[in-house]
């Protein structure tokens, strides 16, 4: 009597498993049925529905009346004693691919400037040193508020590849408590 209830119970066990395996894939199939062209709105609905994604960076997924949609990346940005409530950067923006002359634009708490500057710095693809620039505040620095900057890069010689572009708050006392800094990969291109 006891082996009977064993079977049993092992029995009723695996039609609970075979019975919710059935239903995650049969909803799986309805909701690629019901994902029509005309119902994909993003690329994970794209990827959902089974078509095509191609391999290049980032990912796009194309649906068969045309519409392409790229996966979204999160930036891929590193803050040292620093976050994106005290600098942001515009352009370039991570990931980006540049010339050798490009403006860098954004703004940064007041607070990150000295006298209405600080230092920018760009590494290659090995770190090393390709660029050091200075962004320049373009209105009053002497706020707790955010200020736009700008500052211009001309990389000498004939470079194509990774770099990083890294934001360091100015910090004329050296300690290394009043150091912050954003940075971010990009590339460069002739």
């Amino acid at each position: 009597m006891k082996m009977t209830h064993t079977i049993g119970g092992i029995a009723a066990t695996l039609l609970i498993i075979l019975g919710l395996v059935f239903v995650f894939f049969y909803t799986q199939e309805m909701r690629k049925q019901n994902m029509s062209p005309e119902n994909v709105l993003s690329y994970e609905d794209c990827v959902d529905a089974g078509y095509p994604v191609s391999e290049m960076q980032p990912p796009r997924c194309t649906t068969p009346d045309g519409r392409t949609y790229a996966k979204e990346i999160a930036p891929d940005i590193t803050y040292v004693n620093a976050d994106a409530d005290m600098i942001t950067v515009e352009l370039p923006f991570p990931g980006a691919v540049t010339g050798t002359e490009f403006a860098i634009v954004g703004k940064a708490r007041g607070q990150w400037f000295s006298e209405g500057v600080f230092p920018i710095t760009i590494l290659d693809s090995e770190g090393q040193l390709m660029a050091k620039v200075t962004a320049r505040a373009e209105s009053d620095w002497m706020t707790t508020e955010f200020v736009p900057f700008r500052a211009y890069v001309m990389i000498s010689g004939a470079y194509a590849g990774n770099a990083t572009l890294i934001l360091e708050k100015d910090n004329p006392s050296g300690l290394e408590e009043n150091a912050a800094s954003m940075s971010f990969p990009f590339a460069i291109s002739f």
